[in-house]
This record gives C-alpha cells, structure tokens and sequence, in this order.
C-alpha cells in the first residue's frame, strides 16, 4: 500500500521555482507629467487654487516621472464630473469601470506572457490575480479565467487591496505552488488603476495629492513553474527565498480606506526613511544563508514607491548610481503602478541585460533582490537567482 509520505513526494517538485515568462500591458491613453498640472486643475475645475497649482507642478517636476498611462481620460471625467471632486460620492461609477477594465488589461500583459512561454493555455493549473483597484463578486480572477479562455479546473486565488507590496507577495505565494504541486504552472496577474483612486486637490490634505502626481494604470503577469523543460520553456529567475514583514512602530506610514468617494490614500512624510532604515535588516535576513553582505554584489528590482524612496535605500546602503536603474526607468516611464510595477522592473532587467550582452538575466550578475513595501506598513523581500541569458547560452 502507498503511504502517504510517498504520495507526499510524489506531489512536490523537485527543483525550485522559476519565473519562465513576463508581459506588460498599459492603457493606450499616455499623460506627460508637464502636461499634467494644467490638465489636473483644470478637470477638477481648481485652477483658482493657485498656490496649491504651483506646489502641484513642483511636485510633478520633482517625482522624476516623464510619462504615466492612465485608463480615465478627459472624455470619462468630464461625464462623471464627482470624480473630480475632492469627496464626492462616486464609489459606484468607479466600480463599473474598474471591474471590467481590470481584468481586461490583465488579459492583455497575460497573453503577452502566455505567448512568449509558447505553451498551450491548458497547460497553466493555477492563477493568482492581483489588484487593489474594485473589489466584485466572482472576482477579477474569475473573470481572466473567462477572457482567457483557461481550464474551468484551474486553481483561482484572489488578492484584493494589499497595495504597493503585492508584487512581492504574488511571487512568494507562485513559489509555494509551484514547488508543492508538481508540474504546476502558475499565472501571475497584477493589475492597477487610478480610476479607483483620482480626485480634486485639496488644500487640507497634501498627502493625497502625492498620489495624484506618482500613480499610473498597468498590468503585469509572469508564468511560474518549477523543473521547467528546456526543450520547450526558457527560464529568467529562479525564486529562491522570500519572506514578509512588518516594520516596527509604523503605524499609519501608509494607509488605504474604501470609501463611496472611491479609495483614499494616506501617506506620512517619514515613508522614505522607513523603507531605507530597515531595508539592510530586511537584506541581512535574506542573504544570511547564502553568505552576502555586498548589495553591490547583487542585481536590484526595487519597487519605485517614489524618487525619495529610491534616492534614500541607494544612499543608504550605499548603493552604485547603475544599481538603481530598472527601477527608476520604470519609474520615469510609468509612474508607480502599484503591484504591477516590479514586474514591468524584471521584464526591464532582462531586457536590457539580453541588449547589452550580459552573461546573466540579472545585468551578468548571480543574485538579487527584489522588494516591495506598501500598507502596514509591510515590506515583501525575494531573493532571486539569474539564468545565463539566451546569448550566453549559445
């Protein structure tokens, strides 16, 4: 008779979890952030806030974003005309259009994913779906599974509200599938939109205007899977180790309330010190086991909460001006898309890395982080290992 130790074994892989595919997708609506003042003052009809408007385009000129892609545009605000307000009711119009327009961008970034891992749909067994942008029953994942056409067996898993950390988190938990039931493949989907989260300035609360000059919409999706078949698959990273926690005496650092005026942000000023005084902590855990103490040593996919943030974590640890690129690009180039951005950071880094000849899909070097921090205020770490890239492989 089997036991169940064998039938134990039998579930598990062997290897470790691996990312084998990426897809990005954004709206087609791109804001230059130049522009975006004037715009933003003039929708929310608030132009006669002139010095909040200069403390606005100052902000936007310091975040060190060129451009964002955001579904709502000057047509959808004009004809639901509370979503500029500052507090006005408008929960619903907003849940209309994110619940349908979330898992079809999703749909999109995962195509591009399923396409470039060149395996049939059906060969995907499970799917974790990310987004902090409308909350709906059945679910965005519910709704890929339908767009995509997937298994109607496949293994759903919905996260909804988790914010800027998530894109740690989904990695975290793909590992665990992956590596616990053999011959899984997971499909990863984070999807973001303002449209949750836009409205009017106001003069009482500048923390809210931060979002309103760092957030922009898109979607991400990797395939993950362990023992990959390199006949037929291409592995990037191996997920080698990742790990959660929640920053001492941080209470209210970052916030996030449902409400009918859609979903509000609060920030404190000190966030960029927080990440940066614990990150080396955070480090120090994860690379402990495999000896690492020289984070110059190792490739970075930071999630790019903002230029502070980014500017203070290389300060802090000491970090080489190129260590930060992926992630200022991503920043520059799309603003802070919450879950989805250290996606679109990891498809960057590959890239480049294929482009410039590296030896490694990690910029020709063996280890990295990625980490993400969001409301908790929680940071998510991952350690991960690069493959030879294509060319080196020839």
């Amino acid at each position: 008779m089997v036991t169940v130790e064998e039938i134990r074994k039998a579930q598990r892989a062997r290897g470790t979890a691996t990312v084998l595919a990426i897809g990005t997708a954004t709206p087609s609506n791109c804001v230059y952030q130049a522009d975006f003042p004037d715009f933003y003052f003039r929708i929310t009809n608030s132009e006669h806030l002139v010095d909040l408007k200069r403390k606005f385009k100052r902000m936007c000129e310091n975040s060190m974003i060129k451009k964002r892609y955001m579904h709502i545009d000057e047509k959808i605000l004009k004809e639901n005309p509370n979503m500029c307000e500052y507090m006005a009711p408008s929960l619903d119009v907003r849940q209309d259009m994110v619940v349908v327009e979330i898992p079809r961008l999703g749909k999109e970034s995962a195509t591009k994913a399923i396409k470039e891992w060149g395996q049939p749909k059906s060969k995907i067994t499970h799917l974790i779906f990310c987004t902090t942008s409308g909350i709906d029953m059945p679910g965005a994942d519910y709704q890929l599974t339908k767009l995509l056409g997937l298994q109607p067996s496949v293994k759903q898993l919905m996260m909804y509200q988790q914010g800027c950390f998530a894109g740690g988190t989904v990695l975290r938990l793909a590992k665990d599938l992956a590596e616990n039931n053999t011959g899984a493949r997971v499909l990863v989907v984070c999807s973001e939109m303002t449209a949750i989260n836009f409205r009017g300035p106001s003069e009482a609360h500048s923390d809210s205007m931060v979002g309103q000059v760092l957030f922009g919409d898109g979607a991400s999706a990797v395939i993950v899977g362990a023992d990959p078949d390199i006949l037929v698959e291409r592995p990037l990273f191996e997920i080698v180790s990742a790990g959660q926690t929640i920053v001492p005496n941080s209470e209210g650092a970052i916030e996030g309330h449902l409400r009918e005026v859609g979903l509000t942000f609060h920030l404190l000023k000190d966030v960029p010190s927080l990440v940066s005084d614990n990150i080396e902590k955070c480090l120090m855990e994860a690379f402990a086991p495999i000896g690492i103490k020289d984070w110059n040593s190792l490739f970075w996919i930071a999630h790019p909460g903002g230029r502070a943030i980014l500017d203070q974590v290389e300060a802090k640890l000491g970090l080489n001006e190129e260590k930060l690129r992926a992630s200022r690009h991503v920043l520059s180039e799309y603003g802070n898309m919450s879950s989805a951005c250290v996606l679109f950071i990891l498809d960057e880094m590959r890239k480049k890395s294929l482009e410039e000849g590296k030896n490694t899909t990690g910029e020709g070097l063996d280890w990295g982080m990625l980490f993400g921090f969001g409301p908790g205020f929680t940071v998510e770490t991952v350690v991960l290992h690069s493959i030879a890239t294509y060319r080196a492989r020839k």
